[in-house]
Formats: C-alpha cells, structure tokens, sequence
C-alpha cells in the first residue's frame, strides 16, 4: 500500500510541469520561424525522444526486476547463491552510458558549430550587423551602417541573414530569441556573437533570461521582421523625422529603470563601445543601492511605469527618463510601427 502511495505521489510529481505547459496554448520554443531556431528544435525534440526511450526502458526494467524477484510466502529459508560478478553484465552497463552519451554528444556538437555561422544557403550574402548592449533593464540597438539606434525593439529584413554582436553595459544578461535563434549571454567588457534568420515577416518575441534584479521580469523586447522594401522605408523615415542621440541622452538611458521603445539618428558606437571597457563612465554604482524599507515600493513602481510601455504616456511618466528622453520618445516611438 505504501508502495502504491510513493508511486502516485511520484506520477503526481512527473505531471505537475506537463500540466503547467499548458497554461499556454502555444510553446514557441517548438515553432521556429528561422533555419536557427529549426536547427535547435530539431536537436531538442531529438533529445526528449532519446531521454524518453531510456525513461521507459529504465522503468519497464525496474518494474520487471522488483516483479520477478519479489518476496514470496513460499520462499521458506530459501538464500541464493552466491555470485563473484559477471563480466558480460559489467561490461554492458558500462557501455551503454557510453553510447547514451555519444548519442547526445555528436548531434549536439553538430548543431552548435552549425549555429555558429551564417545558416546553409545565405553564405554569399552579407548580413546585416546590428550591436547589442543590454542595460538595467533595457536592450540598446545599434545599426552601425544605417547610424541608427533603437531601444527595446529590432526591425530586421525578412529572409536575409542578421548577425549580433553583443555585449552589456552593466550586469551579465541572456539575449533570447526562441522562434529566431538560440540564447547567448552579454556581458561587459567583452563581445559575443549570435546569428539570426527570420523566414517571413512577423512580430517575434525576446527578452531576458538571466536574472539580473528587480527590473528582470520586465526586460522584454520586439523583433518585427519586415520585407527588404518595408526595412528600407523604415530607414528612411528614421533619417529624416528621429532626434539625434547624444552622450547625454545616453547616459540617461543607460540610468537603471524602465522605458519604453526609443529611436535615434546616429549611434553610441561613436563614443563608447562597451565591449572594449569604459562602462564605469556612465554607470552609478549608487543608483543600484535600495534603502531600507523601500523594497515594496520599488516593485510596486516598476510595476505601474511598465503597463502599455511601448506608448509615449508610459515612457514619459518613468522616473528615470529626464527631460531630453520624454521629447526624444515622442517624436521617435511610432518608427518601430513602420
């Protein structure tokens, strides 16, 4: 009976994360609109199927052996005899961690180094360079060719290959974009690189995935993959209407807080790339501190600024966006709608 009880109790365990999944009607980890994010899926649906058999296996065996070798009434005195090994079965149970673990390995290493570079099939064309820089708690894009920077959302053509070169002006942070590529961290003083291939025009969702304080939960982003002809519009429209960012505008963006979409005419690769040092410029290890007593009302702050943070209402009521950000967002926050 107890048995019986420890086995219920461990199914209830097992169906405990297949229950939550379905909170959400979609996985988009398991959708992928690109070659990278296919290439992924593919290695992870692979990987569950491998990890099922054995699962299953393992359980058929153990259910067999507990079966067979059960106590019984009729047993009486009976004590096996005793047994020095067998070589046949060390042998086996040797090996066949061995081979679960090339099983996972080859493919795996396959699939990474395949990531790594420009996707089969759009070798001859040049990708498009977009520099990442993740703040506290926002993403920075730069578009070194266009002089252009947006903030919290990425506008990319569609079927044309994209590489980010990224890196943090602060704290270490996971850019993550499950339908388009793989996660890759940002970290300061240092650059890494990720490819990125949308298949079809679309609004894809990223954000954050590595904690990184209490703004975390909010440091979400856009990429809207757009048609070779609508990108070339958005651009233009960018160079004539959007403000010109500024050091000091920058510096006021990289302050830790929450804002709301941003564009810009030029980029802050001109004077700082953090991927080289000199974060400390801009970075006030004072804004970080939270005193006493003041921790509820922190959430309860972010909370409010974030609801409806794409429109020009909720970036101007930010605590952290001075004077100069309130009139740049006005005028530049519908460029991410082109």
């Amino acid at each position: 009976m107890n048995a019986m009880k420890k086995l219920i109790y461990a199914l209830t365990l097992l169906l405990i994360p297949v229950l939550l999944a379905g909170c959400d009607s979609k996985l988009i980890v398991f959708d992928p609109k690109g070659p990278i994010a296919r290439s992924l899926t593919d290695l992870i649906v692979y990987s569950i199927i491998l990890m099922l058999v054995i699962v299953v296996v393992v359980f058929v065996l153990f259910g067999y052996i507990v079966w067979k070798y059960r106590a019984r009434k009729d047993d009486g005195d009976f004590e096996p005899e005793e047994e020095k090994g067998n070589h046949l079965l060390e042998i086996t149970w040797f090996t066949i961690p061995v081979l679960i673990v090339i099983a996972l390995m080859i493919p795996t290493t396959k699939t990474i180094y395949e990531v790594e570079d420009v996707p089969q099939g759009y070798e001859e064309e040049e990708p498009l360079v977009i520099h990442v820089t993740s703040a506290d708690w926002k993403w920075i894009f730069s578009y070194p060719d266009q002089d252009i920077e947006t903030v919290n959302y990425i506008n990319i053509p569609e079927d044309h290959p994209v590489q980010f070169k990224m890196t943090s002006a602060g704290t270490m942070q996971s850019f993550w974009v499950p339908e388009l590529a793989g996660q890759k961290y940002t970290m300061a003083n240092m650059q890494t690189k990720l490819y990125m291939v949308a298949d079809q025009p679309g609004s894809y969702y990223g954000r954050n995935t590595n904690f990184n304080g209490r703004g975390y939960a909010h440091m979400e982003f856009e990429v809207q993959a757009q048609t070779r002809e609508d990108f070339n519009k958005w651009v233009n429209d960018v160079k004539n209407t959007a403000n010109e960012l500024t050091e000091d505008t920058y510096s006021q963006i990289l302050e830790p807080g929450l804002l709301g979409r941003m564009t810009f005419n030029g980029t802050h690769l001109d004077w700082i790339d953090h991927a080289h040092g000199g974060s400390e410029q801009y970075i006030d290890p004072e804004k970080y501190q939270i005193p006493h007593g003041e921790h509820d009302d922190i959430y309860q702050e972010i909370d409010e600024n974030r609801e409806g943070d794409s429109t020009e209402q909720d970036t101007e009521d930010h605590e952290h966006n001075h004077e100069e950000l309130e009139d740049s967002e006005s005028e530049t926050t519908d460029h991410s709608h082109h």
